[in-house]
Formats: structure tokens, sequence, C-alpha cells
């Protein structure tokens, strides 16, 4: 499933910066510092990043943008857990915003929690319909259910001629995908970008 992550294209930095503006934030500063912090991430320097994030946010603790950059940081690091709950206080504080919720559905996902996957991504639809990474998204959840209930159904029947074919389509569909993908990242997968208002 895809999840957003930086580096932003042109347009997406721009989508962050009209979300600042939008939520009454000083875009400028705010863009400095959250280069800063996806220039060390994306060059290697995960802790160094992390760390001039987390001192952002002791001054600036509501900032949906790096706060969102923090929880990629942090899925990134295999802390999903603590991932699962910023995006969660993500998404309550800035309820309008689709892509907190798209990067909780991968984490769902990547748990195995397709029902729960599913529900937050059509959330993210209805905050933003034209979200075509939470649309590609919900289409990969929906054949994982679908999987799943192909692979009970075999299990209570059998013999059963029509679920194995549908079972075999469904994996051969996914054979060479990479899981769901979050915002920020441009190959599809289960994965996400900073939060914006963009596209609504």
């Amino acid at each position: 499933m895809p999840m957003h992550r930086p580096p932003l294209s042109p347009r997406q930095w721009l989508a962050c910066l009209l979300a600042a503006a939008c939520l009454g934030l000083a875009p400028a500063a705010h863009a400095d510092d959250l280069g800063d912090v996806q220039r060390l991430y994306y060059s290697g320097q995960a802790a160094a990043a992390m760390q001039r994030a987390d001192q952002f946010l002791a001054t600036t603790p509501g900032d949906p943008q790096m706060r969102f950059m923090k929880g990629v940081m942090l899925t990134d690091a295999k802390r999903n857990m603590e991932a699962i709950a910023l995006f969660q206080k993500l998404s309550d504080d800035y309820p309008d915003l689709a892509e907190p919720y798209n990067n909780l559905a991968a984490l769902y996902a990547a748990a195995g929690d397709y029902a729960k996957a599913r529900a937050t991504l059509e959330q993210a639809l209805r905050m933003n319909p034209g979200y075509a990474t939470a649309h590609e998204n919900l289409g990969d959840v929906y054949a994982a259910l679908a999987a799943q209930s192909y692979g009970r159904a075999l299990k209570l029947e059998p013999g059963n001629l029509t679920a194995p074919p549908k079972l075999a389509i469904v994996r051969e569909l996914y054979k060479h995908k990479r899981p769901i993908a979050d915002a920020t990242d441009p190959r599809p997968a289960v994965v996400a970008a900073p939060a914006s208002a963009a596209a609504k």
C-alpha cells in the first residue's frame, strides 16, 4: 500500500506550503525546518533528522507537516506502534487531512488488519475523494480481503472448484508488487508524504 515519503515533488512542496498557510503556520520558516529534516533523513542521517524534528516539535508541537515527517521516520525505523499513535493523533487533530489516514491504513495493512485499513482508507477518501494513492491502496486492501475470503472458502470446502482460480488471479496480481504504499513513496506499496490539504 503506498505511503507518502519525501523527498517531495514541487507539487507536494506547494501543497505543504498551502496547507501551512491554511493552518495559519509560518510557511517560509517551516519549509526550511522541514527541508533540513528531510535532507538529513534522506542522506542517511536518520538519528540527526529525528533529533532535529523533535527539537522543532518541542517548540511547535502542533505542526502537521513535521509531525507527519516524524511518523514517516518512525515507520521506516519499524517503530510501528509509535507511528500509529502519531498518525492517529494527527488525524484527531487535523481530521480534514487525508494523508495521515492513508499512512495509518498502510501500517494496519502491514500488520494484517485489512478491515481496519479499509475503514481508515475510506475515511481518507471522505476527506479527499481525489486522492489517487488512497484509491489504489483501497484496491490493494480489497484484493487482500478477497484472498483471505477465497482461502477461507477453500478451507471450509476443499472441493470448491470456483475459489481456486479466483485466488490464483489475486495472487498473480500481487506476485511482483510490494505491500500498500504511503503518501510520499512514488513506488506502489503499503507505505505515506507530508500531510496536505491539496486536491480536495
